[in-house]
């Protein structure tokens, strides 16, 4: 155990060293940190849309949102004879007609219009438009646009008061909505987030990990290590320290979000309650998940690391890990939307996935104590075999030089070893 500290220290201490980890990590919280207490100095209510401004801003949205545009149509019908409709209905626009299709096409053609019409009757109409930029609602304003010239159209020709026809179309419907148990809406976007971020820290404390037992194995220190410790001591020493050392980041990170959120909560008026309004037992779930399935990573990459002779290999030997790591990620990812699904529950159990998939489940829906309790069993359990066969694969690769020796191989040649 002493053993143990003293490598945990060492490898811990050039993480902390690192001055590019510390500076990283202080700048990232530093700014958030400063983000979320930036509504208590500063009149964000524009922007946030918790004061009156925004309800005014909204009302007058049309008029001041930029340059006035120019649309041009072309009426079959008649009904736009006169354009003080549509220019009621687009605010802050200025409409030309045209004498026929072709004139609306060579009128946005060559940009004099914005956009143009052309409408063939009450129920079919063409819209032309130079480029389409992703805010554009114009069809959506003329569409209702036409179906209320239709119906006036309808009214008409059936002598129908329509008055009474449009209370019939434009009905009030008042529907509450009661959840009796969690809104998938309100967690999708923190557990996107934190997928991501456990995502990243595996793959690169990883290589982190796997790259500094490589280093020690090409400059031969390794040789002089194993003399004044245990092989059990350097591999577990390695993976405590970049687990500690990734855990203290994110933890800073979310602290400073979630926990400076918590205390300006207030002043944000609820809008950031998607991304940090994050419930304790999800938390715990999460950090208890993704701690022991680093660990479980972390204990592979090392293994990995010792292996390879240069560091140069470690990519090709750890190339198996990372697909595995990437198809969970997109899986898991991928069935965001059908937690309930089988693939789901399945990849919620499987310790190569249930660091980032069972949290999520707690997160987004309904699971029984009893699951989460048998996850983390085979999580814990597998985590454990994983570094027990990383430690005899650490002492076994340690002093082999020479090509890269795959995981498969590895194992295979502890199997005779035992045999023997």
């Amino acid at each position: 155990m002493k053993k143990l500290k003293t490598v945990l220290g060492f490898e811990l201490s050039n993480y902390l060293q690192n001055k590019t980890f510390l500076i990283t990590s202080l700048l990232i919280v530093v700014v958030i940190a400063v983000v979320m207490f930036l509504p208590r100095f500063i009149d964000m209510s524009d922007m946030l849309g918790t004061g009156d401004a925004a309800g005014s801003a909204e009302e007058s949205a049309g008029d001041d949102d930029g340059e006035e545009k120019t649309y041009v149509i072309y009426d079959k019908t008649g009904a736009f004879s006169k354009t003080a409709v549509l220019e009621e209905s687009f605010p802050g626009s200025k409409w030309k007609t045209a004498k026929s299709a072709d004139e609306v096409k060579k009128q946005v053609n060559s940009q004099k219009a914005s956009a143009g019409f052309v409408v063939n009757s009450l129920t079919e109409y063409e819209h032309f438009v130079h480029n389409k930029d992703l805010s554009d609602m114009d069809m959506v304003v003329f569409d209702e646009l036409l179906a209320q010239a239709y119906r006036v159209s309808y009214c008409e020709e059936k002598n129908l008061p329509l008055d009474e026809v449009m209370n019939l179309v434009n009905v009030n419907v008042t529907g509450t909505e009661k959840i009796l148990g969690k809104d998938m809406s309100e967690s999708f976007a923190y557990c996107y987030i934190l997928v991501i971020a456990v995502f990243m820290i595996i793959i690169l404390y990883g290589i982190m990990i796997a790259t500094s037992v490589t280093t020690e194995k090409s400059n031969r220190s390794i040789e002089v290590l194993v003399t004044s410790t245990t092989s059990n001591s350097l591999i577990f020493g390695k993976v405590l320290a970049g687990t500690i050392a990734a855990f203290v980041q994110v933890g800073l990170v979310l602290f400073a979000g979630v926990g400076g959120y918590a205390i300006n909560y207030d002043y944000w008026g609820g809008k950031l309650d998607a991304v940090l309004h994050i419930p304790g037992n999800v938390l715990l779930v999460f950090g208890l998940f993704a701690l022991f399935g680093f660990v479980f990573y972390a204990s592979i990459y090392a293994a990995v690391g010792a292996l390879v002779s240069k560091t140069e290999d470690i990519n090709k030997t750890a190339g198996s890990v990372q697909m595995i790591i990437m198809i969970v990620y997109f899986l898991v990812l991928f069935q965001m939307s059908n937690i309930d699904g089988t693939i789901m529950k399945v990849l919620s159990f499987l310790p190569v996935s249930s660091y980032s998939a069972m949290y999520i489940r707690v997160a987004m829906g309904e699971v029984a104590a009893w699951e989460i309790i048998v996850s983390f069993a085979i999580l814990l359990a597998s985590t454990g075999l994983v570094g027990y066969l990383a430690a005899k694969i650490y002492r076994m690769g340690t002093l082999r030089y020479g090509n890269p020796i795959s995981i498969r191989s590895a194992i295979r040649m502890l199997k005779n070893k035992s045999a023997e």
